[in-house]
């Protein structure tokens, strides 16, 4: 069967914010044809002319998907509707940088069928949005959430990032304060690591910048956690909260391990059993697909052990949780004396204070079920 959801990479930005190494391009004047272009060849090799492809979700993830600009979304957009069929419910969301976001852009996105918004907040101090090199601020946001309401595109998601460098003075609560007064449908949380061949790594590397202890990480993760749990939002999966039915479709997709399709460089797709991703750099993707050629890096069949660790992974990683036998059950037990999980019949759910701790507690299970 064929995906019924796709992801579609748009890697341009203004700039590389200091924490990012996502597969981006930085350009000063984004290359909309250019880009379009290899996008269509990229659809013409691998989406068949003449089969219908139904999706549920379409997802245009970045870099910085709203750079394109009102125009340039809507083509895109009408260049996918032209090879898929978008179910009448079908969730469309673009990621978006506040400053991108005018009254004309919503009208435009809008009309092209874009009906949700995951806009790049990641805080609301002039200081550190400084800091981390965003290109926004503190009032665009508030602007854009309003143009967004405003202009029929009310699904909205808010990305903040915690534990940061106590160095900057960030006021974490006063930014969740900020967050929850624009009462967006859903928010996610990211708690800032240090990637290699970053800004934020040569900071750290010549000593201008600490990373935060590992006791403040976990103090912002709860404080969040409880925050946002009293003003009504579900926490469905470690750094993901929604209010009630607004949880995102597509990405749930990519926990629940369900066949996806991926377009754009770096892109990645998975049939079920089996793992592709595409040439990361844009100029190489686009020089693939200009010669005629699939823009396929490489891929990978998942094995038996590799599938069952993905699958404990995940499922813990969720709040409704994993599935166990009675082995699995016996070694969790000191979990759950130390808070960090509970059962519920046979299906374990890590609290949060056990998200915190699911890298560690995956593999522990993983190294039971395995034998």
């Amino acid at each position: 069967m064929l995906p019924r959801h796709v992801y579609v990479h748009v890697p341009f930005c203004a700039r590389r914010c200091s924490y990012c190494d996502f597969s981006i391009a930085v350009r000063r004047a984004v290359p909309v044809d250019e880009y379009l272009d290899a996008l269509e060849r990229e659809l013409a090799l691998r989406v068949p002319a003449d089969q219908a492809w139904d999706i549920d979700t379409l997802y245009f993830g970045g870099g910085t998907p709203s750079h394109l600009g009102p125009e340039g979304v809507s083509r895109m957009l009408a260049l996918f509707q032209s090879r898929f069929a978008l179910a009448p419910d079908a969730e469309v969301t673009l990621e978006a940088n506040p400053d991108d976001i005018t009254e004309r852009a919503i009208r435009s996105w809008r009309a092209a069928g874009v009906n949700r918004l995951s806009i790049g907040s990641q805080s609301f101090d002039p200081r550190v949005l400084e800091w981390m090199r965003r290109t926004h601020s503190t009032e665009q946001i508030v602007n854009a959430v309003e143009a967004a309401r405003g202009g029929g595109i009310e699904n909205l998601s808010l990305d903040l990032i915690f534990a940061l460098p106590e160095t900057l003075g960030r006021d974490w609560d006063r930014d969740l304060e900020q967050t929850l007064a624009l009462a967006p449908q859903h928010v996610s949380l990211y708690g800032l690591t240090v990637e290699p061949a970053t800004p934020l790594a040569r900071w750290r590397d010549r000593g201008s910048v600490r990373e935060a202890p590992e006791e403040r990480y976990e103090a912002e993760f709860l404080r969040a956690h409880d925050r946002l749990a009293s003003a009504g939002y579900e926490h469905y999966e470690v750094s993901n909260y929604a209010l009630p039915g607004r949880r995102s479709r597509h990405n749930s997709s990519y926990w629940r391990r369900v066949p996806y399709a991926g377009f754009g460089p770096s892109a990645h797709a998975f049939d079920g059993t089996r793992r592709r991703w595409n040439i990361a750099p844009y100029t190489g993707w686009v020089r693939s697909l200009a010669e005629g050629r699939d823009p396929l890096e490489g891929e990978e069949v998942l094995t038996d052990e590799s599938r069952q660790a993905e699958e404990i992974y995940l499922g813990l990683r969720v709040a409704d949780g994993l599935e166990v036998d009675e082995g699995m059950a016996l070694r969790v037990q000191p979990w759950i004396a130390s808070g960090w999980a509970a059962l519920y019949g046979s299906r374990l759910r890590l609290t949060p204070a056990g998200w915190l701790r699911l890298d560690a507690l995956a593999a522990d299970l993983t190294l039971v079920a395995s034998h």
